[in-house]
Parts: structure tokens; C-alpha cells; sequence
């Protein structure tokens, strides 16, 4: 089982590597941005998401099971990467519109400075919680159901807990707005 989770990991790194810039273009950093694919997901084909946690740029902890009941917003990103820097008014946006429907936005920061994702954060008014991520080891632990293959990536999860959707590349307003209001409809089970 160990080959194949490092071969699962390996691969998901490859593809991550391919995550970040500009039209096609390589950020300084070489990295090559999503399509801006969106994948929803019926209920019946949702899986559970994976146990993320950490802690956050704030210092806090974070665990994604206490989050139960909530849909929540996972969004990968990193400072500098442009199109991260692109979406993140429209995500506060979204965040700032939906919060009191039972909607947590995350931020999952990636390969990055923790001076340098708070100053991206401080720099955009981003307002929810962001987890540290460098080494992108939380990101990997969704490889068997919808992993986050770009930099930057947006996973939608369930009021069950199970990932629901996925966008890789910048997510604008609008599109987010319409993967999460049936979700937000959607009854939490008993």
C-alpha cells in the first residue's frame, strides 16, 4: 500500500507542478495554471473528504471535521501566484455574502512564506481563515476523490462532509456563486 500512496503522491506533485501563471505563461516560480475545468459532483457520487488540518496563519487550529454541517470553500493558493492574486477579491466577495448561510471559506496556502501568505492576505482584506500548507501535503489527501491539481484550485465540500465540487484555476465570482446555492439548499442529514 505504501508504493502506491508515494506513487499517488508523486503523481499529484507532478501535476501540482503545473499549477500557477498567466495565460499559459510560467510564474517565477515555473508553475502553470488550472483551465478553469469545473467539476459538480450528484450526491450519490460524493466522497468523503479527507481530514484536513493545521494550523493557521493566525496560529489557530483547524480541523475540516469541525466544520461538519457547513458547506465549505477550500481554496489552494499561494502569494505569488497572479492568478490566485486575481480571484481573491472575488472569493472575500462570495465569503462576505454567504457566510451567514452556513458557508466557511478556507484559505489552504501553499509553497509560500507565512510572512508572505500574511501579507497577501493583509494586502486583499481576505477576511476567512487561511491554513498553512507549504509542502502540500494537506492537498494530497484528496487524491481519491477530486484533488486540487493547480495553483490555484477551489474544492467545494457538502453539509455531509464529502467533496461536492472542485474548479482548477481562478474561480470567479459568479461560477462560485452557482456551484454553492443548491448547495446551500441542500438539508443537513440527520
Amino acid at each position: 500500500m505504501r508504493p502506491v500512496r508515494l506513487a499517488l503522491a508523486g503523481l499529484i506533485a507532478c501535476v501540482a507542478l503545473v499549477g500557477c501563471a498567466d495565460t499559459g505563461e510560467t510564474a517565477g516560480s515555473g508553475y502553470v495554471a488550472g483551465d478553469g475545468s469545473i467539476v459538480v459532483l450528484d450526491q450519490a457520487d460524493r466522497q468523503p473528504a479527507p481530514a484536513i488540518s493545521g494550523v493557521g496563519l493566525d496560529g489557530s487550529e483547524f480541523a475540516l471535521a469541525d466544520q461538519q454541517g457547513e458547506v465549505v470553500v477550500l481554496n489552494v493558493w499561494a502569494s505569488w501566484c497572479s492568478p490566485c492574486r486575481a480571484e481573491a477579491p472575488e472569493l472575500e466577495e462570495v465569503w462576505r455574502e454567504t457566510q451567514n448561510e452556513g458557508v466557511q471559506f478556507i484559505g489552504l496556502n501553499t509553497r509560500d512564506s507565512d510572512d508572505a501568505a500574511r501579507a497577501f492576505v493583509d494586502n486583499f482584506s481576505i477576511t476567512y481563515p487561511n491554513v498553512i500548507d507549504r509542502d502540500g501535503r494537506q492537498q494530497l489527501q484528496f487524491g481519491s476523490s477530486l484533488p486540487p491539481q493547480a495553483i490555484p484550485s477551489t474544492v467545494v465540500i457538502d453539509r455531509q462532509g464529502r467533496v461536492a465540487a472542485r474548479v482548477l484555476g481562478v474561480v470567479s465570482a459568479a461560477s462560485l456563486r452557482a456551484i454553492l446555492e443548491p448547495l446551500i439548499d441542500e438539508p443537513v442529514a440527520p
